[in-house]
């Protein structure tokens, strides 16, 4: 341990000992306090590691959780096929009826005569509505 903080010692990483026990006649010890180095250079590997940390912290709880879902997303939009029911960004419900390279052609509306051309990113998912019909309140 001593030949580790000699080493860093003469590599100029901390600057010496503490000021209490510095030789007699020096800046330290003749009470100019001013003139004397803070001995703070291992403060400096403290702060890169704390900053590693963060940085870790921050890709594990943000960056990589969203690169999987991406990655998730980019998988089931490109096992969509002719026939499917789709969930678009906007909450539209339709039925693929052709694949393009970038975009699928889908029908809208019960009657399927609505056919819009819809970009591949804008399918959100696979699955179809349910058109289940609730009782309200005054159709007595």
């Amino acid at each position: 341990m001593v030949s580790f903080l000699n080493n860093l010692l003469v590599l100029g990483i901390i600057n010496g000992t503490a000021p209490a026990a510095a030789a007699p006649g020096t800046a330290a010890a003749s009470g100019d306090t001013a003139a004397a180095a803070p001995a703070g250079g291992l403060n400096m590997f403290g702060m890169i590691a704390v900053w590693v940390a963060i940085i870790a912290v921050f890709y594990f709880f943000t960056i990589r959780p969203q690169s999987k879902r991406d990655k998730k997303l980019k998988a089931m939009q490109s096992e969509i096929k002719t026939g499917d029911n789709v969930l678009t960004t906007s909450g539209m419900f339709g039925k693929v009826a052709d694949v393009g390279e970038d975009c699928f052609i889908i029908e809208f509306g019960t009657n399927r005569g609505i056919r819009i051309p819809v970009r591949k990113s804008d399918i959100v998912g696979i699955q179809a509505p349910k058109l289940t019909v609730t009782k309200s309140e005054n159709s007595n």
